[in-house]
């Protein structure tokens, strides 16, 4: 099974420890995000787990620990975006993020750190001709880093429209798509492979294929052998990606981003930081007398487990 760290928050950066703690106890409770008393019981053991994904914007609390996954492979989804700590407010500066950006692919290999370049937006300070030059100057310091770079535009979900159109941030018109693309397929170095993240805008005519962040071919890459595995059903149609296990919680993520889809107020992202314990078998709060635990069905994705 791969196991998504995460799509609803941000483990590396900020709970790294305690993700640390689950692989050495071997398993994980992960809440249904629509019933949190149902609960299930995820196993962290190599027998069952192909490949861990850890999507982030800044690994560096991670770099340290890397040791506890020997038994483990994986890889990283890493955001690198330009922007202001208006519209990302608790990052570190572009210019560590990048350093842990090298620092990182310098250890585990640049095949496994995929650089993320999503959510493009736009308003007058972060105009086409901003991203344009921002994007080539970035592709140029990550050429001996990374090997892909997945591309993302900004979705305007219901609970963000008011904070980022606060900042005169509008859907983007496919013009506006389009020039940029153009001048990322120019800038781009050779040795720097270009997707974008889901069908949803599609580029193939001007070369830029439509990628997968959870992705078989790499997946297989990583891990030495073969396997068999579906589209995830739990993603949207959009989203080309093949089946995963995440193990995050919404609204945990401290990052600190207005475009965010996890996040969907500050008071429950208040209350649930508060509640974090690096010690706890859940990633927020404690197993209640009424939780009703799980264990969840897994088995390794390997196409012929002969080999196993």
């Amino acid at each position: 099974m791969i196991i998504s760290a995460s799509r609803r928050t941000d483990i590396p950066s900020f709970y790294s420890e305690w993700f640390v703690n689950r692989v050495k106890e071997g398993y994980i409770l992960v809440p249904n995000p629509f019933n949190p008393k149902q609960i299930s019981q995820v196993r962290l053991t190599p027998d069952v787990v192909d490949c861990m994904v850890f999507w982030t914007k800044n690994a560096a609390p991670m770099l340290d620990k890397l040791d506890a996954l020997k038994d483990f492979k994986y890889y990283f989804q890493f955001t690198l975006n330009p922007y202001g700590k208006e519209i990302e407010g608790n990052l570190p500066t572009l210019e560590r993020r990048i350093d842990t950006f090298k620092r990182l692919a310098e250890k585990i290999g640049k095949e496994k750190v995929i650089w993320r370049y999503d959510p493009i937006l736009t308003n007058s300070k972060y105009n086409t001709r901003f991203h344009e030059e921002a994007f080539a100057s970035i592709a140029s310091r990550l050429k001996d880093h990374t090997e892909r770079c997945m591309l993302g535009f900004i979705d305007h979900y219901t609970h963000v429209r008011q904070a980022v159109t606060r900042h005169d941030i509008h859907p983007l018109s496919m013009e506006e798509i389009r020039e940029m693309a153009a001048s990322f397929v120019q800038t781009i170095p050779d040795t720097i492979h270009l997707d974008t993240c889901t069908v949803k805008v599609d580029l193939r005519d001007m070369g830029i294929p439509a990628g997968m962040c959870i992705d078989k071919e790499l997946i297989e890459r990583i891990i030495g052998y073969p396997i068999t595995a579906r589209k995830d059903k739990n993603q949207r149609d959009i989203c080309q990606c093949i089946e995963s296990i995440d193990i995050g919680t919404y609204d945990s993520c401290l990052n600190g981003c207005i475009y965010c889809y996890a996040n969907t107020g500050k008071g429950k992202l208040s209350r649930n930081t508060e509640r974090h314990d690096k010690h706890s078998p859940k990633l927020v709060g404690h197993v209640l007398e009424d939780d009703v635990i799980k264990e969840r069905e897994m088995k390794s994705l390997r196409s012929d487990p002969t080999l196993f």
